[in-house]
């Protein structure tokens, strides 16, 4: 597999498949990986020795079970889990783990970290398998974690990768007190455009494998940064390459071309740029031309628009909503940057039009937090049984009849999720909003990193949770909760996010006891994604 081809078994991605080699490297930790050698390769592997489990689920022995509200963890203690192939088949208990998964457990692992100790002895045949269906019978992989903590991998459900350039001088400056006002993105678009599509995926791909080893398993990836239609599908084509999570950004910021050139004041202000057109003639760009070629490309799952009345770059709600409402009746689904540098209409256009999820929230008024609850009326917030249309009348009479026909049943079930991106108010100096408002008002919440070269270089989600944590009023579930369950919400993904029957095997490992260390260790490189090919160790730091 080419080193760019992340798998997309069924159509769903695993961000960055391939682990930082930090993570990958050689060398005993004391923990028995004990990847059974046999004549025939088994597609199972059985995890155990999990100190602490985090499901997201209510039954996660049940494939239909709905998840468990924020901040309700659904927390296991001795834990093991059963994957076939990508799929998760069975969760429990470890003393409850099947007979048929019980045998050849013959190992000894002493590991120690923070103030805890865990040993295993030497275990005997678990089982009545005989020995001549042993030798005919390819062995599990077999992963003991000594103890430690594992959980969902983290679901990024935001962000900007694919785009060339650097705007760090920007972050010193913001740092000595300028404001962000979105113009920086026209720089990015400069380089951007001047950048071949092999340097925008070998940025993407350092940046993947940064996530990753942090423990993002999932990483929906935004356009945004062309901003004319070669550029878009060139952007979209290099997204394709690592997730199906793909959303077009045309209405990300309005281009130097269709901008009036008055002096001083603008980003056109001795520009070289042809003068194309004004606000409108783009809107009408990014809803013709521009959506035929990302509709025929079919590389883009999402349709999103920077709505914020705040920036001179950014986009009003009349434009927003001419934008969407395009995308959608192409069969896009629908995201929304809203309220990032004061209260606007976004909210309200995301719950109109049925949006996944608007971002960044950093405003949000309580009329807005009202009207993103009300999107989840009659329906179960983060309910994973995949229902009929018949079953939702309520959904089907709110959206128009060409909508309908785009939309799948599964998201008709699904409300607006308000996806805060706690990074971003540190990078840009804007004040942390306080997420326990949503939880009270019964909207589901997510955290995203919205890595871009901007407002928020960095994709650690970690990161994020600690912030959120510390300054926006977030318990630590509450926070974990948000950055897997919470933005599998916000993508409308049943199968990640969650560790059920039936989901995905997509895990973060912590390296401590409890998942509580992720806030209570911020800055140390404790988690990432786990390796279930038999090659990834856990660092050790007893």
């Amino acid at each position: 597999m080419n080193e760019r081809e992340y798998g997309h078994e069924h159509g769903h991605e695993s961000a960055a498949q391939n682990a930082s080699a930090s993570n990958t490297a050689g060398g005993t930790d004391g923990v028995n990986w004990d990847a059974v050698s046999s004549a025939a390769s088994s597609n199972i592997t059985i995890i155990t020795g999990i100190g602490q489990l985090v499901t997201n689920c209510v039954e996660p022995l049940n494939a239909n079970a709905p998840m468990t509200p924020v901040g309700q963890l659904g927390v296991i203690e001795q834990a093991a889990v059963v994957v076939r192939g990508e799929i998760i088949e069975w969760v429990g208990r470890e003393r409850d783990l099947p007979t048929e998964y019980r045998y050849s457990c013959r190992h000894h692992a002493v590991t120690e970290f923070g103030n805890g100790t865990r040993e295993r002895t030497e275990a005997t045949e678990a089982d009545t398998i005989n020995e001549a269906s042993k030798r005919t019978t390819a062995e599990p992989r077999r992963i003991d974690l000594a103890g430690r903590a594992l959980l969902p991998g983290f679901v990024d459900s935001h962000s900007h990768l694919v785009f060339g350039g650097d705007r760090g001088d920007e972050f010193e400056a913001r740092m000595g007190g300028q404001q962000y006002d979105g113009g920086g993105i026209l720089r990015t678009v400069h380089a951007t455009r001047a950048a071949s599509e092999d340097m925008l995926a070998d940025r993407a791909l350092a940046l993947l494998r940064e996530a990753r080893a942090q423990g993002t398993t999932t990483m929906e990836i935004k356009s945004g940064y062309g901003l004319d239609v070669p550029n878009e599908a060139k952007l979209l084509r290099v997204a394709a390459q690592f997730t199906p999570e793909i959303t077009f950004l045309g209405g990300h910021a309005v281009p130097e071309e269709y901008r009036p050139a008055q002096a001083g004041h603008d980003a056109r202000s001795g520009s070289s740029a042809p003068h194309l057109g004004d606000r409108d003639d783009y809107v009408r760009l990014v809803c013709g031309p521009m959506l035929d070629a990302v509709v025929r490309e079919g590389n883009a799952r999402w349709s999103d628009v920077f709505c914020e009345p705040h920036s001179p770059y950014a986009f009003d709600g009349d434009e927003t909503r001419t934008m969407l409402t395009a995308a959608r009746q192409r069969g896009l689904g629908i995201r929304v940057h809203g309220a990032q540098l004061g209260p606007g209409p976004g909210a309200r256009i995301a719950c109109e039009l049925g949006a996944a999820s608007v971002d960044h929230c950093t405003f949000l008024t309580d009329d807005d937090l009202d009207a993103l609850a009300a999107t989840w009326l009659g329906k179960q917030p983060g309910a994973w049984c995949e229902t009929s249309a018949e079953a939702s009348p309520e959904a089907s009479a709110a959206t128009s009849p060409e909508t309908q026909s785009a939309a799948s049943a599964l998201e008709r079930q699904y409300g607006t999720v308000a996806t805060y991106l706690p990074a971003v108010e540190f990078s840009t100096k804007q004040p942390y909003p306080d997420m326990r408002r949503a939880i009270a008002a019964g909207v589901p919440i997510a955290i995203a990193s919205d890595c871009n070269p901007g407002t928020c270089f960095s994709d650690s989600i970690p990161f994020a949770i600690a912030i959120a944590v510390r300054e926006m009023g977030l318990t630590i579930a509450q926070a974990v909760w948000a950055a897997t369950a919470g933005g599998a919400l916000a993508l409308r993904r049943s199968d990640i996010g969650v560790i059920r029957t039936g989901a995905k095997a997509d895990f973060a490992l912590v390296d401590a006891p409890s998942y509580a260390h992720i806030a209570y260790r911020p800055g140390v490189p404790i988690t990432h994604a786990l390796d279930l090919g038999g090659h990834d160790r856990p660092p050790h730091r007893g």
